[in-house]
């Protein structure tokens, strides 16, 4: 197990590209797939997670080329029907995305495959994906009742439901969208609160059979989809880990380029304004994705409160943002985020016990957590549970640390951002 040393205090300065967005690379190769053609991509994410995916659609019989090293993608689409059965099951790492949005696709083809993942997927709980595609009439199997991995999946003659997202998740509204390009009538998705879109542009994109009426979706059986080339712009996820390190020191600047602007993956930037973060967003066009590039010069923020309608929009980002608020002026409070304790770890337990050990003054809630802002972070021994998210919000309290802050089992990080800690050496400066 790798484990990184980093001794602060410190301040980020340059100029900094993120990586493919994760979110869209999975999609990318879904629909790519899917559609009768090829499909091109340029800054496809070459991690963990996306490779799970790229190997996933080989073993269905997708012919997937990556150009390695350079985030050529291309997928020659076998369309809506021309999947064919694996011959052993389909190995999903840790990679969340890929496992309940696949499922949707298997929902509705003509034979049976198998899912499996690592141990912390494998705790990761399915039905909320599962009991909706069995509503449809996928056969479904697996422990408890098809909530964890391994678990099997028969698709079947499918039929359109009526779903209300309660948890407004975008991988459950994906599984469900998907299935509904196979199942006969419409399927209707309702979220009262919106989650990521991505699938929704793919959709309109491939030009299914599909529209969207306020916080109500709808999807109709397809006979095709149409190829889909681009961009895949910066993951802004992945970017927030540096934006969160500018905007928390003083005397850092920062410019984030070619980041995804989706105002559905942006809560975080609206949550650090209201901090007092110097932030300045420049759009630069949409491929098909709005992006753009984004400055962040450092000061000391301010506490806020994190609303539950918030949550959707910047779940990926709490982890740091936990971070943000153990250094700011006054308390802060995180409310409605109880899907932190689904993630790859406990991310709520993770992230309050990591910064208890190097001084914050932080208390676990149940579903989030309330922090009273102090200067300065102590050194100290920490642990990621095998958790990107955590590790790379760790990393960046270092920044305001006294001292050594010793991050333990930092090859986590390779999931979703193999690059991560060298960027972050790189953009590193000492105070």
């Amino acid at each position: 197990m790798q484990t990184e040393i980093l001794s602060g205090p410190g301040r980020l300065q340059g100029e900094f590209v993120p990586p493919g967005d994760k979110s869209v690379s999975h999609r990318a190769v879904m629909f790519g797939a899917l559609a009768d053609g090829v499909s091109s991509f340029t800054h496809f994410l070459e991690a963990g997670d996306c490779l799970s995916t790229v190997r996933a659609f080989q073993a269905l019989g997708v012919p997937v080329r990556l150009e390695p090293g350079t985030g050529r993608l291309e997928v020659a689409g076998v369309g809506l029907h021309g999947l064919k059965a694996p011959e052993h099951g389909l190995d999903m790492g840790n990679a969340g995305t890929t496992t309940r949005l696949l499922m949707g696709i298997l929902a509705g083809q003509p034979f049976e495959a198998a899912l499996f993942g690592d141990e912390s997927l494998s705790a990761r709980p399915m039905r909320r994906v599962t009991d909706p595609l069995k509503q449809m009439g996928a056969q479904i199997k697996g422990r408890d009742k098809g909530n964890f991995l391994p678990l099997s999946i028969r698709g079947g003659k499918l039929k359109g439901i009526a779903f209300d997202n309660p948890l407004s998740s975008a991988q459950v509204k994906s599984a469900v969208l998907l299935a509904g390009l196979y199942a006969d009538g419409t399927t209707v998705v309702r979220e009262p609160v919106p989650s990521r879109d991505h699938t929704e542009r793919f959709l309109l994109a491939a030009k299914a059979p599909f529209d969207r009426e306020g916080d109500t979706l709808r999807i109709r059986k397809a006979e095709r989809l149409c190829p889909v080339s681009g961009e895949i712009p910066g993951d802004f996820s992945s970017a927030s880990f540096f934006i969160a390190g500018a905007a928390m020191t003083e005397g850092s600047e920062l410019t984030v380029r070619g980041v995804c602007l989706n105002p559905t993956r942006t809560g975080f930037l609206d949550v650090l304004k209201r901090m007092g973060a110097k932030i300045e967003v420049t759009p630069k066009g949409e491929v098909p994705e709005p992006i753009g590039d984004i400055r962040v010069l450092g000061s000391r923020l301010r506490g806020t409160r994190v609303r539950p309608e918030e949550i959707p929009s910047l779940i990926d980002e709490l982890p740091v943002l936990m971070v943000l608020m153990s250094l700011s002026q006054g308390e802060s409070l995180v409310s409605g985020a109880g899907e932190l304790r689904v993630k790859e770890t406990d991310r709520i337990q993770a992230m309050v016990q990591n910064l208890k050990a190097v001084g914050a003054s932080i208390e676990e809630l149940p579903d989030g957590c309330m922090v009273r802002g102090i200067d300065r972070l102590n050194g100290g021994t920490v642990q990621s549970y095998a958790d990107h998210r955590t590790a790379m919000s760790l990393a960046v309290a270092s920044l305001a640390c006294r001292g050594e802050i010793r991050i333990e089992n930092t090859d986590c990080v390779a999931i979703s951002f193999p690059g991560f800690f060298a960027d972050f050496l790189r953009l590193r400066q000492s105070v």
